[in-house]
């Protein structure tokens, strides 16, 4: 008998295991979904007996895609607010799992984005594999990093983090490992064979000690890409303007002393970034800057928040979402249609402490109902 259950529970010796069980949606999260890890933190704090947590998602496909778009769309189009309540619940997880008192270990097998990031790239151990695609896609639909990914994006090495959130691409092992998205990469086949030693670990150091045990060099076959391209990323994304971004990776394609790697590397960007929101692109460089200065984690998903909710009343993400996932015609017609439309002074709304009517996350310290410094 299929148990359809969408988040699985099971003790295994001293790991409890937290199953992510929409194997037909890459489990993609849902509202359900985030009350029952949260109820199954809960319950491994109190249980005398777990040592560690182990998050997993079923099927071959990944570890989770993200949130449950269609019911955001649905929600947003039809003026509901399950989206608010379900982002706030979310975040909240997000930073519970960072804080959370005992190793937690993702297993970031496959696809891993958007949503599926915010609960596992917050965690203490941090496992990818030959298979792992990780990313913070939002751009792609017209909306705005969010799950404390500009938080993680803000730290990465140089401009990485600028160009993976603006861009909204999916990198393999090597370059999560070096943007800061995961901690180790261990072979997919030998998943099976690490959980279970991680059954018999007792103390924290254990934990630590056997993920390291297992841990490997990413494989020759599946070589990082961003390293190789640091110096042309972070001399064109270090600058506030998105428009300066534009300018400085058109100069790039048409420079004579650029390679000719460099040069198509920089034209498949200038022609990704023409295709995305020009306000999403606008908010999330904004944002990424801004969380680079608000520091802890905490006050980013507060920031996140406040720009959720807002983006969500913006025509950008509805479109988006129609146009990537529903009709999947790729063509969405953004408004406004241009960078030059989208001034400073919209930018900066979408970073306004919310009225009473969408009260704040509240997760930083000293945060209020209407907002924080």
């Amino acid at each position: 008998m299929i148990d359809d259950r969408p988040v699985l529970l099971e003790t295994r010796g001293r790991s409890l295991h937290i199953t992510l069980n929409r194997p037909r949606a890459i489990n993609a999260l849902t509202h359900t979904m985030v009350r029952l890890i949260d109820e199954a933190l809960t319950a491994a704090e109190r249980d005398g007996t777990v040592t560690s947590v182990v998050l997993t998602g079923a099927g071959e496909r990944g570890l989770c895609a993200g949130g449950d778009i269609r019911a955001l769309h649905d929600d947003t189009r039809a003026g509901g607010r399950a989206s608010l309540d379900f982002w706030r619940d979310e975040y909240r997880l997000n930073a519970r799992i960072a804080r959370f008192p005992m190793p937690y270990v993702a297993l970031m097998d496959g696809i891993v984005m958007g949503g599926g990031v915010g609960v596992s790239a917050h965690g203490s151990l941090r496992i990818v594999t030959e298979r792992s695609r990780v990313a913070m896609p939002e751009t792609v639909i017209g909306f705005v990093p969010d799950v404390g990914g500009t938080h993680l994006l803000a730290a990465a090495p140089g401009e990485l983090g600028t160009h993976l959130a603006l861009t909204g691409r999916a990198v393999g092992a090597a370059d999560a490992l070096l943007c800061g998205l995961a901690d180790h990469y261990v072979p997919a086949r030998r998943l099976p064979e690490l959980t279970e030693a991680l059954a018999a670990s007792v103390t924290a150091e254990e934990v630590a000690r056997t993920v390291r045990g297992f841990a490997e060099e990413p494989s020759t076959a599946e070589p990082g890409e961003l390293a190789a391209q640091r110096d042309w990323i972070d001399a064109c994304y270090s600058t506030d303007s998105v428009e300066e971004i534009v300018r400085r990776l058109e100069d790039t394609v048409a420079s004579a002393s650029a390679s000719a790697s460099t040069a198509h590397a920089a034209a498949d960007v200038v022609a990704e970034l023409g295709g995305r929101s020009p306000l999403a692109l606008k908010v999330t460089l904004a944002a990424v800057r801004r969380a680079a200065r608000l520091g802890s984690l905490e006050a980013v998903l507060d920031q996140e928040f406040r720009v959720s909710a807002r983006i969500r009343e913006e025509p950008d993400f509805v479109e988006g979402v129609r146009a990537r996932i529903i009709d999947k015609d790729g063509s969405p017609h953004w408004k406004p249609a241009t960078l030059a439309e989208v001034d400073d002074s919209t930018v900066a709304r979408f970073f306004a402490p919310l009225g009473p009517d969408e009260p704040e996350l509240g997760l930083a310290p000293g945060a209020t109902a209407t907002g924080t410094a």
